[in-house]
């Protein structure tokens, strides 16, 4: 059975509050979230993110289900509309999504991080700092970086968090 979805319009931030609350409606409603890298001081690490920030998909549970209640559903502003029609998104796109965001948040930090072999990047927290190298090889703990010092090339093995994009 083919299913439609629909889109609400969040509050900014509230992306959780109004898929739980469609969700305690009885709605099914989907979030979708992908794992992105995320270069703090003191490491680099994986968090999760809103793939479409205050949009959450939701559809009726059953074929007799208003959605005329969703507007005034905690978190919400509004039922995305063409014109005075809500917006529709096939099965199909939706089924697309939830793949991308499963592939996604499989894979682990060195298939995520920007810092892949070949990027030039700049040491920013340490004694080389400033310096530029190359990538060599990028693991979930660290970055090997091939750096010329005193006209040799080293390879230096570093945290994530210790280097920025040139």
């Amino acid at each position: 059975m083919s299913h439609i979805w629909y889109l609400v319009y969040s509050k900014p931030k509230q992306e959780a509050i109004a898929l739980l609350n469609l969700q305690q409606q009885g709605f099914h409603a989907y979030l979708p979230l992908y794992k992105n890298f995320k270069n703090t001081p003191g490491s680099g690490f994986l968090g999760f993110e809103v793939m479409f920030p205050r949009y959450v998909f939701f559809r009726p549970a059953s074929a007799g289900q208003s959605i005329s209640t969703v507007r005034s559903t905690r978190g919400v502003v509004s039922i995305v509309r063409f014109g005075s029609e809500p917006a529709v998104v096939k099965d199909a796109t939706v089924q697309a999504i939830q793949q991308f965001e499963q592939q996604r948040n499989n894979a682990d930090l060195a298939d995520i991080s920007p810092m892949q072999p070949g990027t030039p990047v700049r040491f920013k927290n340490s004694a080389l700092k400033g310096l530029q190298g190359l990538v060599k090889s990028v693991s979930s703990k660290r970055v090997a970086v091939l750096l010329e010092l005193l006209g040799q090339d080293q390879l230096v093995h570093v945290d994530h968090s210790q280097l920025e994009l040139v």
